[in-house]
């Protein structure tokens, strides 16, 4: 998919191939002659509600400024990023990032019974929030150098300041 398109989804998560017991499973179900039944999780009703609670989650300043900082610092002709960046990436993140960075810290938070949204869900939505928005150049690309590599180093010098 093209970068604008990438953009638009909040994550990115790469997911394996099944082991080899869950392939026979998978096999054996979708095979035969009676297909599985699907069952609903969650309504729609549901699913706003939760979207609602996560909004509500209260996020600190500090959290707002890291956030930006980290998205600013994956731009290779921005100020904010450092110079080791600059030739590995040919394109960085934009403010869908910030947004997502956000939102997905907030879930996390959420998710995990706290009142707040903390650095460390910002760290831990990094990942798959930035490592498709991140599009590195050749050089980059030469050295093995991947957009992974790139968030990953950006979140720690980041998290030291």
């Amino acid at each position: 998919m093209p970068e604008a398109q990438l953009d638009r989804f909040m994550f990115r998560i790469e997911v394996d191939y099944p082991q080899r017991a869950e392939e026979i499973e998978i096999a054996r179900t979708t095979t035969g002659v009676a297909l599985p039944t699907l069952e609903h999780v969650l309504t729609g009703e549901r699913v706003l509600a939760f979207q609602d609670l996560v909004r509500r989650v209260p996020v600190a300043e500090h959290i707002y400024e890291f956030a930006v900082d980290l998205v600013r610092s994956t731009r290779p002709k921005s100020e904010a990023s450092p110079d080791w960046l600059k030739p590995l990436v040919a394109w960085g993140a934009g403010p869908r990032a910030v947004q997502y960075l956000i939102l997905g810290a907030k879930a996390r938070a959420a998710l995990s019974g706290s009142y707040m949204a903390r650095l460390e869900d910002v760290v831990a939505v990094a990942d798959p929030v930035l490592t498709h928005r991140v599009i590195t150049s050749f050089a980059a690309e030469s050295e093995n150098i991947t957009s992974q590599d790139i968030v990953s180093r950006l979140v720690e010098e980041l998290s030291e300041q």
